[in-house]
């Protein structure tokens, strides 16, 4: 079990939370809050983004993590913990853990990335390979906690985690009082539902908004059901909210105190991170970044001061490149166009020169000659190119069709 039945019914206060900000005087930073005049003049309202992406590990989970090890009777530091994360979970435990002398054991996926696997270890962990998804690394991880008698830390279902995350609350409104809307990212609930029991216990009238990403969305039909409900099979980008059920306890409190859960699609998300690392100098995964797509995604909807909590930034660097690519294609900024051209001595340089007229800069080219589909005197050309935005993708479509080329969709 992840916690008791004690622990499942115990009511996370704001004492709680200040017990937790007591407890990590020293351990966590207080991180910065950043105004963003980009996000601010698509609000309409001051917008402010609450950098926990610079926190230590690289995210919020260290708050909870410490506050739950801290929290263990000494028979049960001298067991041990284990944890199952395939990235910020596991490094805010492994470091938690080292900074309190208790020895942990966190399972990992398989295929995690290599620099969160690293981290982990460096931050004194002994780190176990187990499974191809994080469902099959938290039942080894629950089957070790069975075997040896170590305590389980629980990602984000229990109290003493939820009352650690929600010290960002108290930071929040200590660095803006005059916030109107807190809006974070969503995925079993810990951070939502820790930083509204912090925030609706001195501000009631803050409004707070959840953001999940669609294709791993378990709060809304399970807010809609009134009990957690699973999504099989979640997918999105966003590893550090791809959960498939909320907790039991924070869904509890979020379903009391956060006023809104919206969703996110996969190119908000990429245009978003986009964003924080081209305006905001910032460096937010996916997961972080999901308040700042929410924003993007409907700016009117939100009262101001608005602050977006960035709640990791461990993005692994293959991913990065990928979701870089893929936001700027949201924004019109990359474009892949495939077309066909006679097969004969100076087509290439003839079809580079329309290009260059159109200002499009060539980043890739692959030109094919050999294939079934192909005339005789026929080649394919695939053209990966930087462009400036939707208008311009459509003045080079353009240009290309009117220089006779068969663009292939």
């Amino acid at each position: 079990m992840s916690y008791s039945t004690a622990d499942s019914l115990r009511r996370v206060t704001l004492d709680d939370v200040r017990g937790a900000q007591k407890m990590l005087t020293g351990v966590a930073r207080v991180t910065a809050m950043e105004g963003s005049r980009h996000l601010s003049a698509q609000v309409g309202a001051p917008v402010h983004l609450k950098c926990e992406n610079l926190q230590r590990t690289g995210s919020f989970k260290l708050r909870g993590a410490y506050v739950r090890i801290a929290g263990l009777l000494p028979e049960e530091r001298a067991a041990g913990v284990v944890a199952a994360s395939a990235g910020n979970h596991a490094q805010g435990v492994a470091l938690a853990s080292s900074l309190l002398g208790v020895h942990a054991t966190v399972f990992m996926p398989k295929g995690a990335p290599l620099p969160k696997i690293s981290a982990t270890r460096e931050y004194g962990a002994e780190v176990r390979l187990h499974g191809q998804v994080v469902d099959e690394t938290l039942a080894a991880a629950q089957e070790y906690a069975a075997e040896t008698g170590a305590v389980f830390i629980h990602p984000f279902d229990h109290p003493d985690v939820i009352a650690g995350q929600g010290t960002v609350g108290l930071e929040i409104l200590d660095q803006c009082p005059e916030v109107g809307t807190i809006v974070v990212g969503i995925g079993g609930g810990g951070l939502a539902a820790g930083i509204a029991v912090a925030v609706k216990s001195l501000r009631p009238d803050v409004r707070i908004v959840g953001v999940q990403a669609a294709g791993a969305a378990a709060y809304p039909p399970s807010l809609a059901a009134g009990h957690p409900v699973t999504v099989q099979n979640p997918v999105t980008m966003a590893d550090g909210i791809r959960v498939g059920r909320p907790g039991n306890v924070p869904f509890a409190i979020v379903e009391e105190l956060v006023d809104e859960v919206r969703t996110v699609g996969e190119d908000q998300l990429s245009a978003a991170l986009l964003l924080c690392l081209e305006r905001a100098k910032l460096v937010v995964e996916p997961a972080g970044a999901s308040p700042v797509a929410a924003l993007l995604g409907d700016p009117g909807a939100f009262a101001g001061p608005v602050v977006a909590v960035l709640s990791g930034g461990n993005v692994d660097p293959v991913l990065m490149q990928r979701v870089l690519r893929h936001g700027m294609a949201a924004q019109g900024r990359y474009l892949a166009v495939r077309l066909r051209l006679t097969d004969r001595p100076g087509a290439l340089a003839t079809l580079l020169g329309v290009l260059s007229v159109v200002d499009a800069n060539v980043l890739d080219v692959s030109h094919v000659r050999t294939d079934p589909r192909l005339g005789l005197a026929e080649a394919e050309v695939e053209l990966h190119l930087e462009t400036k935005g939707p208008a311009h993708c459509i003045e080079v479509g353009q240009a290309l069709r009117e220089a006779g080329y068969t663009v292939i969709d």
